[in-house]
């Protein structure tokens, strides 16, 4: 297990992608074993027959239409209604379409990008101070991965073998209790800095912008509706999220020509395939690590210490952090949690509970250098340079520090609805 653990850092730090790293552990570890190859390869088809799997590449389809398809402008226009004449409106903006977005969406980049390219040269323009617009940006495009339809919330409901509408219904209160604390920093701000205050909307604008987010509003209601209805899976939630988009984008808002269609799809397929390898490879080196008994071994360890539920949930917390610096959101996800599922349950912890303490780090990870991904999305969408993005997510960073603490000791903030609806 040693040799094992100490060839994955060497790999990383050699700058292997982490899918290789995954795979060639895996094979390693089964050829070790004695177990013919057939077999791994068996076991990747068993893998991919899952009607789970199936919806992350019509989300990430979906997601791909989305960001291209006019539905940012849509619905940052709805959200100015919302926030009114509001000093530091623009963020507030920000934050409420970007909580609409990420409804429709279930992708932080996607989200940040999406948001990054429409708000952020506005922002600049009405003289908002350059690291607190990016880091608002930055921050709120978290919120992809947190309010559901969640890509990694239904990965970790794939490895943890755990209801995923059930995690989707969890993440509805922290993203939006997150979205509050955020608009509440914002507000804050925006009053000590005399912010601008965004102009008054004549009847008939409010009237179009209204009418012309009703398409995009539609998706979520449609999605999420027809997932706790029970009229269609979650594969199938993610067909008709993926179909709807491509309509809306190509028809309604008209911002996805024809001929871009086969392009828009090509790039989902990229980074469908990135995804579904490095499953494959974790799940693989998963079924390895139990086969070998190390999971097991783990367990005992956490007897023989003594270790309470409490104490192993700060513990996962603070390890998730120092690994969200230095990974991909899904790859720790896959990483780390076959790891401590055995521990989770002998703990008596919830898994839907423990699912959204996992989410709210990747948020973490998503902003903390040196592998925060928004923030180096932000910085190439802003220009400005890598210091003046991570001073601006400062903040954030500490509000979603905040809103991990409550969720981890505060369990009914994300166990509430679940246990409402399934009566767990």
């Amino acid at each position: 297990m040693w040799l094992m653990l100490a060839l994955f850092f060497v790999l990383l730090l050699a700058g292997v992608p982490i899918y290789l790293v995954l795979g060639s552990l895996a094979v390693i570890g089964w050829l070790v074993e004695g177990t013919p190859l057939i077999a791994l390869a068996q076991q990747f088809a068993n893998e991919l027959n899952s009607q789970t799997l199936v919806a992350v590449p019509l989300f990430v389809v979906a997601a791909t239409f989305m960001e291209r398809g006019g539905i940012t402008r849509a619905l940052i226009d709805f959200a100015s209604l919302i926030a009114g004449r509001s000093r530091g409106g623009l963020a507030i903006i920000c934050v409420i379409a970007t909580t609409f977005f990420a409804a429709i969406c279930g992708s932080s980049v996607a989200t940040a990008m999406a948001m990054g390219t429409a708000l952020i040269p506005t922002m600049a323009a009405r003289k908002y101070p350059s690291s607190f617009s990016v880091g608002t940006v930055g921050a709120a495009g978290t919120l992809g991965i947190l309010i559901p339809p969640s890509l990694p919330l239904l990965i970790y409901g794939l490895v943890a073998e755990t209801s995923v509408p059930q995690l989707f219904l969890a993440g509805v209160i922290p993203g939006l209790l997150q979205g509050v604390l955020f608009v509440g920093y914002i507000i804050w701000y925006s009053r000590k800095n005399e912010l601008p205050v965004e102009d008054k909307l004549e009847a008939g604008e409010v009237f179009e912008r209204f009418r012309n987010a009703l398409p995009a509003l539609a998706i979520p209601i449609l999605v999420l509706g027809g997932i706790y209805s029970g009229l269609v899976t979650i594969s199938e939630a993610a067909g008709v999220a993926a179909f709807i988009a491509l309509i809306v984008s190509v028809f309604v808002y008209r911002a996805v020509p024809l001929r871009d269609i086969p392009g828009v799809l090509t790039d989902g397929i990229r980074q469908t395939a990135v995804i579904i390898v490095i499953i494959m490879s974790a799940l693989a080196l998963g079924h390895w690590l139990t086969s070998e008994g190390i999971t097991r071994s783990i367990v005992d360890f956490v007897n023989e210490t003594g270790l309470t539920s409490w104490q192993f949930l700060i513990l996962a917390n603070v390890v998730m952090f120092v690994l969200g610096m230095f990974l991909e959101v899904i790859s720790v996800i896959l990483i780390f949690v076959p790891l401590v599922l055995p521990i989770i349950e002998h703990l008596g912890i919830d898994p839907v509970h423990f699912g959204l303490i996992v989410v709210i780090n990747m948020e973490l990870a998503l902003l903390t250098p040196p592998v925060g991904l928004n923030l180096f999305i932000l910085k190439n969408i802003s220009g400005e340079n890598i210091g003046t993005v991570i001073r601006g997510t400062m903040p954030y960073v500490m509000i979603l520090i905040v809103l991990l603490i409550l969720v981890t000791f505060v369990p009914q903030i994300s166990m509430w609805l679940p246990e409402l609806a399934y009566g767990k």
